[in-house]
């Protein structure tokens, strides 16, 4: 799936991220977890510059065959860092930092409890 171009994107892509965080991490501007957070976002972010650069460029090569394929690349590493990155640092968030997890929402609380009586009952 990954090959030439794509791989070199999304390793010069999440390098740069991690070497501005790893830099900011050395000078105390940003905690340990939060490193850890941004470490997971920075790899599943360069993979995913890797499959938007493949996959976008292939969509645009079929809407519209050269420049459209240049275009599609690049909207499609964009995306692709994006979603990465967000679907990286949610798990990772929830990994290495509990405490920043989301409660249960008011209207998903009767969910959250425990069944205490028999769902169906006989008359």
């Amino acid at each position: 799936m990954f090959q030439g171009g794509s791989v070199w994107a999304g390793v010069i892509s999440g390098g740069i991220s991690q070497l501005q965080d790893t830099q900011s991490l050395m000078k105390g501007q940003v905690k340990r977890s939060d490193y850890y957070v941004r470490t997971t976002g920075n790899l599943t972010g360069a993979v995913g510059v890797m499959a938007g650069v493949e996959y976008g460029g292939m969509l645009g090569t079929a809407v519209f065959p050269g420049i459209g394929t240049v275009v599609g690349a690049v909207l499609g590493a964009m995306a692709g860092d994006q979603i990465g990155r967000t679907i990286g640092r949610m798990t990772a968030s929830a990994l290495f930092q509990p405490e920043a997890v989301q409660p249960v929402p008011r209207l998903m609380e009767p969910l959250a409890q425990p069944v205490t009586q028999p769902l169906i009952t006989s008359k």
